[in-house]
């Protein structure tokens, strides 16, 4: 979970008023934080929700915690919509050329506030946070922020030949090449792998031409270092996702607000047609309104809240709310992203009541705790597969293309594929427990054969006739990999498990699996109904995981064994 610090000059400036170390203890929680610890001047904070970013710096735990005391949710006049859009006067940015796998940029100006030291280490903290917790250490969000006075409007982002392109980075007194600040620059050695095998690179400069940074690795020595004094900012972001963008900024504009600067919007031409149109004025506001019936919250309460009742807890979490005698409808902050259902509504009227005015009630059933009839045969399938000498493993349930697919030789047309994973590591949930099994032996070439191992665990497909549109099954897969192994010693285990399960069963071959040899796998029937699969792993599968010893798998559908 994130965790920040901050100095009591800082948060005890936006909170208004100290607090002691109980009595922070004690609010925390409606900012979902815990106090983590309080040295001399400086207070540590844990905050525990990655859906909430806007907590991840003091004045947004601040602006938390006085709309929960004051019962008002702040109001900030700078935020245009796709109907209105504020004057920017001269301050533009235009997207032109933009690498396709980093498409956007965006920002906004402030003025009318001197940074001080406190502020300073604030703004820096805002930064790291938001591009490394929220933006995925600079792959999805980077953040630069500029001398605004020095800069000519409009800022232009586009792509640059990493070769003949050069300026002086942050931190150094020499004119490097893009190329070159990846090899010879700290933070070009950190977060160069992001861009380094691209053919161009992101830059940002102005219009004179003066670089202000190569995003997402460092700012120049002279536009981008930002020090005690200043108090005309540009502050950009870049990324291939403009919804996180537009979080991010707004999270920025609001805290930089309360610490009193006053936000200058800037109009943001892009080089293509996005969601929100081909320009923007930024901070924008795209959130959608919600609501949720007040039997919905009373009935996830066990309450009887009146509408009145909701509006003024959902007030005192700073959100805008009007309700009539059925409905409660809410403006989402504009420095909120995380309303993604009317549940979210509902736990948000549960704080703002306060959790500690619920009544505490007993259960007004009892029941006894029993094991599930699948708990009952996947343990028992472990007992055997242990005594028959396998060892049991457990895996994670999301991987890769690769592993699933490539490997494997399949389509993969009834996989699940997660649509906004956060790496190509976790792209799909898992079809099947064999590839999770030769992963372990693509890595174990050098322990003592035969190798004999084994999972009970859940596997998840595409199905058109379940109503979720997905199963999710429990499954038993076992491998052994042995010079002599081959389908008659993976046929005699599987005739001892299924005796040992009480099964009569029958094999039927099969010739169209491509991750069997043809010939040498054979389908398990138990009556009519497929309840698993078994045979000589096929050596283009073997050769896609590196493993060079003959192969054997299993795997079993207990849930089909259930049905029987």
């Amino acid at each position: 979970m994130p965790k920040i610090e901050t100095t009591e000059k800082a948060l005890f400036s936006f909170l208004g008023r100290k607090y002691s170390d109980q009595e922070l203890e004690e609010i925390f929680p409606v900012a979902k934080a815990e106090l983590d610890g309080h040295e001399d001047d400086v207070i540590k904070i844990e905050l525990n929700d990655t859906n909430r970013p806007d907590l991840w710096s003091a004045a947004g735990i601040a602006r938390q915690l006085n709309s929960y005391q004051n019962g008002e949710a702040p109001l900030y006049d700078f935020f245009s919509t796709k109907d209105e859009s504020f004057d920017s006067e001269d301050r533009s940015m235009k997207v032109e050329n933009s690498p396709c796998y980093r498409q956007y940029s965006i920002g906004f100006a402030a003025k009318g506030h001197v940074v001080n030291n406190e502020d300073l280490l604030a703004l820096i903290q805002s930064q790291e946070k938001l591009c490394s917790n929220f933006g995925r250490k600079r792959k999805t969000i980077a953040m630069g922020i500029y001398r605004s006075d020095l800069i000519t409007y409009p800022v232009h982002y586009t792509s640059a030949d990493p070769d003949n392109t050069s300026f002086i980075p942050l931190g150094m007194d020499e004119k490097l090449t893009l190329r070159e600040i990846l090899k010879k620059h700290p933070k070009g050695i950190e977060y160069g792998p992001i861009i380094e095998n691209e053919d161009v690179y992101p830059y940002l400069v102005d219009d004179k031409g003066n670089t202000l940074s190569m995003p997402p690795v460092i700012n120049s020595s002279s536009v981008g270092a930002v020090e005690v004094g200043d108090s005309d900012l540009f502050v950009e972001m870049s990324g291939p996702i403009l919804k996180n963008l537009l979080l991010a900024a707004s999270i920025m504009a609001c805290d930089m607000a309360d610490m009193g600067f006053e936000i200058l919007p800037v109009k943001v031409e892009f080089d293509r047609e996005t969601e929100f149109g081909k320009e923007i004025t930024v901070p924008y506001y795209y959130q959608e309104p919600m609501k949720c019936t007040i039997d919905e919250v009373n009935k996830t309460t066990g309450m009887d809240f009146t509408g009145d009742q909701i509006v003024n807890a959902l007030k005192k979490m700073g959100v805008f709310a009007i309700s009539d005698d059925k409905e409660v409808f809410i403006t989402v902050p504009e420095y909120r992203d995380d309303f993604l259902h009317a549940a979210d509504i509902v736990e948000d009227v549960i704080i703002g009541y306060g959790l500690n005015n619920f009544e505490p009630e007993m259960p007004q059933s009892f029941t006894m705790g029993r094991l599930t009839p699948a708990e009952e045969l996947g343990r028992k399938a472990k007992d055997i597969m242990v005594g028959l000498g396998f060892q049991e493993m457990m895996y994670n349930y999301l991987g890769s293309r690769k592993e699933y697919i490539d490997n494997m030789c399949v389509e993969g047309d009834k996989y699940i594929q997660i649509a906004n994973p956060m790496s190509e590591n976790y792209e799909y949930v898992r079809p099947s427990v064999i590839p999770s099994l030769l992963e372990s032996e693509s890595i174990s070439a050098r322990a003592p054969y035969p190798h004999k191992i084994f999972e009970v665990g859940k596997i998840a497909f595409l199905d058109e006739t379940d109503n979720s549109g997905t199963v999710t099954r429990n499954s038993l897969g076992f491998m052994s990999a042995d010079s002599l192994m081959g389908f008659n010693e993976v046929s005699s285990i599987v005739s001892t498990l299924m005796y040992f399960l009480k099964l009569e069963y029958k094999n039927e071959v099969l010739k169209d699996d491509p991750r069997f040899i043809e010939g040498r796998c054979a389908a398990i029937f138990s009556g009519e109904k497929q309840i698993g699969i078994f045979g000589e792993v096929h050596p283009r599968v073997l050769e896609n995981w590196g493993c060079s010893m003959p192969t054997v798998v299993c795997e079993i559908d207990l849930d089909t064994i259930l049905s029987l």
